[in-house]
Parts: structure tokens; C-alpha cells; sequence
């Protein structure tokens, strides 16, 4: 009866690490995706980025980016840690905050304005 459940737990212990690096190469993937989008904003943006990583809801992580040139954009991760990954392989400047200082350098344009206005003041529609 030993012998049986050993060997059961063994077998549950395989599946785990084989579903566990299942998981780490589909992670790993979607970090490479992340990093080659962050590496093509930073390049279309003034040839480099800066970035901080925040906490969204149901595990997802984003990724808020603002270009040399002051354009921004955001990307969604699946985990903190690909999105983490994909910064580092990026070679993305991670702040802690989105803060005065970066805030400072985004650069909005015509379409956020009237956005924000549409939105919280019944300015043009977005449609």
C-alpha cells in the first residue's frame, strides 16, 4: 500500500513539473512578444523608453511606456513576472512610480483632450 501511494505521488509530482515548465515556456514566449513591442515603441518614440510596471486586476500586470519623444502607450502582461521579463529584455527603464517626472513628459494630443472632455464633460463623441 506504501509502495502504491509512493509511486502515485511521484506521478502527480511529474505531471506538476511538466505542467509547471509548460507554463514557463508559454510565459516566456509572451515575454519575448512584450519585449519585441516594447523595443519597436521605443524606436518609433525617439529611440528609447521609459517605463513602470502597475498592478491591474486578475493577475494581469501593465506595462505603461512614454517615449523619448513624449508619446505614450500601454501593453497588458499576463503575470508581473513577464512583464518583468519583458522589461529587462526590452531594455526598458523601470520607475517605481508613474509619477510628476514621467507624468511631466507625456505628450498629449488633440484626441486625448477631446476624449477626456467627451467623457467627463459631454464634449464631441467618440463615435
Amino acid at each position: 500500500m506504501a509502495d502504491t501511494q509512493q509511486a502515485d505521488e511521484q506521478t502527480e509530482t511529474a505531471a506538476g513539473v511538466k505542467a509547471a515548465a509548460r507554463t514557463d515556456k508559454k510565459a516566456g514566449k509572451h515575454a519575448d512578444r512584450l519585449a519585441k513591442q516594447i523595443r519597436a515603441f521605443a524606436a518609433t518614440h525617439g529611440g528609447s523608453a521609459e517605463g513602470q510596471l502597475a498592478h491591474i486586476g486578475r493577475g494581469r500586470t501593465r506595462i505603461a511606456l512614454v517615449g523619448a519623444d513624449g508619446e505614450w502607450g500601454n501593453l497588458v502582461a499576463d503575470t508581473f513576472g513577464s512583464a518583468k521579463d519583458a522589461a529587462d529584455k526590452a531594455g526598458l527603464t523601470l520607475l517605481d512610480d508613474f509619477d510628476g517626472d514621467l507624468a511631466a513628459r507625456v505628450r498629449t494630443g488633440r484626441y486625448e483632450w477631446s476624449r477626456m472632455a467627451g467623457i467627463q464633460v459631454g464634449g464631441p463623441s467618440n463615435g
